[in-house]
């Protein structure tokens, strides 16, 4: 009888405990808007996230705000070559926060730089994450060239939308 009660009771504890633990599935309550990730060339254009195409230095107009649905082109780097083209994805919606892609091509059609104007940082977690996955996405896309990339493991939402708003940004500059 004696065992049979501390079974009840631990069994109760059990599920007590395992109802009252609370996840972070209260949704994003922030998005960051800057840039991040390995940006290994600069560059002169910006993106605003407010729909409207912010206005570049040398490099040309800035790509489209969070529809993303177009991006600019570059006339000329300054130094009398020409330069390549900006494009800004489309908006991924993922489950825990929009997440948006900028690619800067040369004029060969080389991904020259890749920056995040978009993604998830609703709570620490988030930020924890994406510092670590951003870099490693955009590092990967610079090294393959194209949308053909791996997701990071423990950033799998992140990972899909990042690949979800990558691939609109190829398609836009191969267009």
């Amino acid at each position: 009888m004696r065992r049979i009660v501390l079974w009840l009771l631990s069994t109760v504890s059990a599920v007590v405990l395992l109802f009252g633990y609370h996840t972070s599935t209260s949704g994003p309550a922030a998005t960051a808007q800057a840039p991040v990730g390995a940006s290994l060339a600069t560059t002169s254009s910006t993106t605003t996230s407010g729909g409207t195409g912010g206005t570049g230095g040398t490099g040309g107009t800035g790509g489209t705000g969070s529809t993303g649905s177009t991006g600019g082109t570059g006339s000329t780097d300054g130094r009398g070559g020409t330069a390549g083209s900006t494009v800004t994805g489309d908006v991924a919606q993922t489950r825990w926060g929009p997440v948006q892609v900028q690619l800067t091509t040369d004029g060969s059609g080389t991904i020259t730089d890749v920056e995040v104007v978009q993604y998830p940082a609703g709570n620490r977690e988030d930020e924890q994450i994406n510092s670590y996955a951003l870099p490693v996405l955009v590092q990967e896309t610079l090294d393959a060239q194209s949308a053909d990339i791996d997701m990071v493991s423990g950033a799998t939402v992140t990972s899909d939308g990042y690949l979800q708003s990558l691939q609109s940004a190829l398609d836009q500059v191969s267009a």
